[in-house]
C-alpha cells in the first residue's frame, strides 16, 4: 500500500530510534568483554605460570599461598562510571569463567564494609542516647538510622530519580498517538520523542540497579551491626538475665529478628516513594481524564485505609506468634539440655506432648497472621482494577472527553502505580513485623550485664602479684542474702603455682568465675595483671577440625603447636585419625570422646601467650591413666615451656 507522509516520518522516528540505541549496546558490549581484555598477564622466566598482579596482588602463584587475598576490593575505589556499570567486577568473573575460584582469589572487604566498622558505628550511636537521655530508653531504630543515613541517602536520591522517569512513559505515549496519528506539533517531533524515551529508559535501568545493589549492601550492614551487638550482649549478660534469656532465644534474636531489620532495608524508601509516586500518577492523569482525577485520589485513599485495621491486628497476631516461638524454644532448649534425665525417668512422651502443643499454639497464632495478610494483600490485589473502573466511570459521567491516547496512557500509569500498590501490602506487614523484631532486640540490649568494674586490670609492671582478691564477697544472685563467697583473701605472686581443694560445691568453680569477672561482686577488690586463659570443667569445642579449636583464631607457631600437642597428649590420637588434625570434628566435638575434648580445650588454653591460666579440673572427663601423664606433663614439660612466669590456678 502507499505510504504517506506521517507514515514515513513515523518510521523515520523508529530507525533513528534504532540507530541511537547501537553505540549504548555496543558500549555494553565493551564492557562484558572488559573482563576477559582487562587482566593484566605476567610471564617470569623461571616459572610457567600465569600471574594476575590485580587479582592476587602481585604474588606469584608458584609460591605458597597466603590464607586469603591480601588486596581490597575495588569496589570501595571503584570510579562513577565502572559503578553505574559494575564493570570493577569483571576482573573477578573473567578469572571465575576460567576456572573455580579460590580463597585467595576473593578480595577483603573495604573497612566500611566490615562487621567491625558497622558494629562500632551502631553501638556508639545506641550508648550515646543512652548516656545523654539516662531517664529515656535508647532507640535502637534512631541509632540505625545515624549510622547508615548516608547510604540510605544515597540510595534514596537513586530511587528518587528513578521513580520520576518511570512515568516519561507513559506521559509520552499520548504525544506517540497524536504523533501517529499525524497530528504533528512542530518539526522532527518524532526524533525528540524518541530521544526522549531511550533516555529516560536508559536513565531507569542503571538508576534501579544502583539502587538495589544500595539497599542490599546497607541490610547486610545493618545484620552484621545487630548480629555483633546481640552477639556481644549475649557474653555480657549477668546471671539474672540469663536465666530469662536462654541460648535458644538469643539465636532466635540473631536467626530471625536480626534478618527481618535487615530486610526492611528494602522497604524503607517505599513510604516516601508510595505518595511521590501517586501524585505523578494523579498528574498524569489530570491532563488525560481532567477532574475525573478527583475520583481516582478518592479510590485511592479508601484502598489504602481499608489495610490499616488489618495492618493493626496482623501486628497483634505478630506479637502472640512471636512470643509463642520464643517459649517453644526456650522448651525445647531445656528438654535437649536435659535430654539424659529425660531418659533416665520416662518422660520423653510426656515432654513430646507438651512441645507439640505449644507447637500447636505457635501454629494457631500463625495462621491468624497469615489470614490477616492474605486479607491486606486480596484489598490491594484489586485496588488497580478498582481505581481504574472508577477513573473512567466518572469521566464518562461527567462527560469528558476520552481519546485513545488519553486512554493508553491512563492505562499505562495505572499498570506502573499497580506495582506499589500491589506491594503496599507487603510494606505495612513489614512494618509492623519490624517494629516488633525492633521492640524485642531493644528489650535485649537493655537486659543487665556484667559490671565492668567486677576486676580491676593492673599493668604488669606496676606489681608481682598477679591476682589479687581483698575481702571479695561474690553472689550469682545478688538479691540473696547469703552471698556465694565471702570474705576472701588471695594473693597470688607471679609465677606460682596454686591448687584449690575442696568438697564438691564448696565454691572453688565460682572463684575462678570471680578471677574472670563472671561473678556480681558484692564488696572487697579483685585485681588482675596480665591476660587469662580459662579451661572450664565442661569442655568447650566450636565446630571445625582440630587446628582451629587448638589456635582459635591465632597465627600458626609450628614449633609451639607442635609442643602444645605433645604436653596435652593429643599426639596419639591425631595418629589414629585419618586425616590428623585436620579431621573435622563436628558439632561440639561430637566425634570425639569426653577426655579428647578436655584435652583440645586443655590444649587450645596452653597455646595462647596467656599470663594467667586458670584451670577448672582440666582432667575430670579423662581416664586414670592419661590423667596421671597429663599431670605430669603439665608440671614438667608444659610448665617449663608455657608458664614460665605465668601464674596457675
Amino acid at each position: 500500500r502507499l505510504m504517506g507522509a506521517d507514515d514515513r516520518d513515523a518510521d523515520y522516528a523508529h530507525m533513528v530510534a534504532n540507530f541511537a540505541s547501537l553505540p549504548a549496546l555496543g558500549f555494553l558490549c565493551l564492557v562484558g568483554v572488559m573482563g576477559s581484555s582487562g587482566v593484566d598477564l605476567e610471564f617470569s622466566d623461571d616459572d610457567t605460570g600465569v600471574h594476575e598482579p590485580l587479582l592476587l596482588g602481585g604474588q606469584r602463584r608458584g609460591a605458597e599461598e597466603e590464607p586469603g587475598c591480601l588486596r581490597v576490593t575495588p569496589y570501595g575505589d571503584a570510579g562513577i562510571l565502572s559503578l553505574a556499570t559494575l564493570s570493577w567486577l569483571s576482573p573477578l568473573l573473567s578469572v571465575g569463567a576460567k576456572r573455580p575460584l579460590e580463597l585467595a582469589d576473593i578480595p577483603l572487604l573495604a573497612h566500611k564494609d566490615r562487621a567491625k566498622f558497622c558494629y562500632k558505628a551502631m553501638s556508639s550511636h545506641y550508648e550515646r542516647q543512652r548516656l545523654e537521655c539516662p531517664d529515656k530508653e535508647p532507640s535502637l531504630a534512631w541509632a540505625i538510622l545515624k549510622s547508615f543515613w548516608r547510604e540510605a541517602a544515597i540510595n534514596g536520591a537513586f530511587a528518587a530519580v528513578n521513580t520520576v522517569v518511570s512515568y516519561v512513559g507513559p506521559y509520552l505515549i499520548s504525544y506517540f498517538v497524536d504523533y501517529l496519528s499525524g497530528k504533528i506539533a512542530f518539526p522532527h517531533e518524532g526524533y525528540i520523542l524518541a530521544s526522549v524515551f531511550f533516555v529516560s529508559k536508559l536513565i531507569e535501568t542503571l538508576t534501579a540497579r544502583q539502587w538495589y545493589l544500595g539497599v542490599d549492601v546497607m541490610g547486610i550492614h545493618v545484620k552484621s551491626g545487630l548480629t555483633a551487638m546481640v552477639y556481644r550482649k549475649g557474653l555480657r549478660l549477668s546471671n539474672a538475665s540469663k536465666q530469662s534469656h536462654t541460648s535458644g532465644e538469643i539465636v532466635n534474636y540473631m536467626a530471625v529478628d536480626v534478618q527481618r531489620v535487615g530486610d526492611y532495608a528494602w522497604y524503607f524508601h517505599d513510604i516516601w516513594m508510595l505518595p511521590l509516586q501517586i501524585i505523578l500518577a494523579l498528574a498524569i492523569l489530570y491532563k488525560n481524564v481532567g477532574i475525573a482525577t478527583v475520583s481516582t485520589l478518592i479510590a485511592t485513599a479508601l484502598s489504602i485505609a481499608a489495610s490499616v485495621p488489618v495492618a493493626k491486628l496482623q501486628e497483634h497476631y505478630q506479637d502472640k506468634l512471636m512470643a509463642a516461638k520464643d517459649e517453644r524454644m526456650r522448651k525445647t532448649a531445656e528438654c535437649l539440655k536435659s535430654m539424659r534425665i529425660l531418659k533416665l525417668q520416662a518422660w520423653e512422651d510426656r515432654y513430646r506432648i507438651m512441645l507439640e502443643e505449644m507447637r500447636n499454639v505457635e501454629c494457631r497464632w500463625l495462621k491468624w497472621a497469615l489470614y490477616s495478610q492474605a486479607a491486606v494483600t486480596f484489598v490491594f490485589w484489586s485496588s488497580p482494577i478498582f481505581v481504574s473502573v472508577i477513573t473512567f466511570g466518572t469521566c464518562i459521567l461527567l462527560g469528558g472527553e476520552l481519546t485513545a491516547g488519553g486512554v493508553l496512557s491512563a492505562l499505562a500509569t495505572f499498570r506502573i502505580l499497580q506495582e506499589p500498590l500491589r506491594n503496599f501490602p507487603d510494606l505495612i506487614s513489614m512494618i509492623a513485623q519490624t517494629r516488633v523484631s525492633l521492640d524485642r532486640l531493644s528489650h535485649f540490649l537493655r537486659q543487665e550485664e556484667l559490671p565492668d568494674d567486677a576486676t580491676i586490670s593492673v599493668p604488669q609492671g606496676s606489681t608481682d602479684k598477679a591476682i589479687d582478691i581483698k575481702d571479695g564477697s561474690f553472689s550469682w544472685n545478688p538479691s540473696c542474702s547469703t552471698p556465694t563467697l565471702s570474705h576472701i583473701q588471695l594473693s597470688v605472686v607471679r609465677g606460682m603455682r596454686v591448687a584449690v581443694c575442696g568438697v564438691i560445691g564448696s565454691g572453688k568453680s565460682s572463684l575462678l568465675s570471680s578471677i574472670l569477672g563472671e561473678i556480681p561482686r558484692l564488696s572487697g577488690q579483685v585485681r588482675v595483671s596480665g591476660t587469662a586463659a580459662y579451661v572450664s570443667q565442661t569442655a568447650w569445642i566450636q565446630s571445625g577440625n582440630i587446628e582451629e579449636n587448638v589456635l582459635f583464631g591465632t597465627p600458626m607457631d609450628r614449633p609451639r603447636y607442635k609442643r602444645v600437642l605433645e604436653a596435652c597428649s593429643l599426639k596419639k590420637d591425631l595418629q589414629l585419625l585419618q586425616y590428623g588434625d585436620q579431621t573435622i570434628i563436628g558439632d561440639r566435638g561430637i566425634n570425639l570422646s569426653g577426655g579428647q575434648k578436655q584435652r583440645v580445650q586443655l590444649a587450645r588454653a596452653l597455646y595462647q601467650d596467656a599470663d594467667i591460666y586458670l584451670l577448672d579440673d582440666p582432667f575430670s572427663a579423662v581416664d586414670a591413666h592419661t590423667g596421671s601423664d597429663l599431670f605430669k606433663v603439665c608440671t614438667d614439660v608444659a610448665l617449663f615451656y608455657f608458664f614460665k612466669d605465668a601464674s596457675v590456678s
